[in-house]
């Protein structure tokens, strides 16, 4: 039985999603730098417009990320004035985090960066629904 030609680079689904989630990115990268944040850093904050008070293993598991990537992010955000972390009386060893002031305000100015972001990706509803449905179930498959 013959082998099949090598599928092409546009046929790869790992290319697909690192081109994409690369074009994303750039298109977050000026908005964000007018915040004043990192992209990585943004998804910190998502969380924590969600929820406060998280521990940072909370939302290393919620980022998907170990505790060790997290941390340098979120004293990153502290020195900026967003969060504060403060020590977790039910165990020591963690650290709770907490928005400031200037932190729960900038969910409000990244209101418009969601409005860009669905103008630039011109998916309508049901096919976003799908898209994302699809994504969930791929990544829960990988892991």
């Amino acid at each position: 039985m013959p082998t099949p030609p090598p599928s092409s680079l546009d046929q790869k689904l790992c290319f697909q999603l690192y081109a994409t989630s690369l074009k994303m990115t750039q298109l977050y990268k000026p908005m964000l730098s007018a915040l004043n944040l990192t992209y990585p850093q943004y998804l910190v904050m998502l969380v924590l417009w969600e929820q406060e008070g998280l521990g940072i293993k909370d939302l290393a598991e919620r980022l998907q990320q170990d505790s060790g990537s997290i941390t340098p992010l979120v004293k990153r955000l502290e020195a900026e004035g967003y969060l504060l972390r403060n020590r977790d009386p039910r165990d020591e060893r963690n650290r709770v985090l907490t928005l400031t002031d200037a932190g729960r305000a900038l969910r409000a100015a990244s209101e418009q960066i969601n409005r860009t972001i669905a103008e630039n990706c011109s998916v309508i509803a049901p096919e976003f629904d799908a898209m994302m449905d699809s994504l969930r179930k791929l990544n829960a498959q990988l892991g």
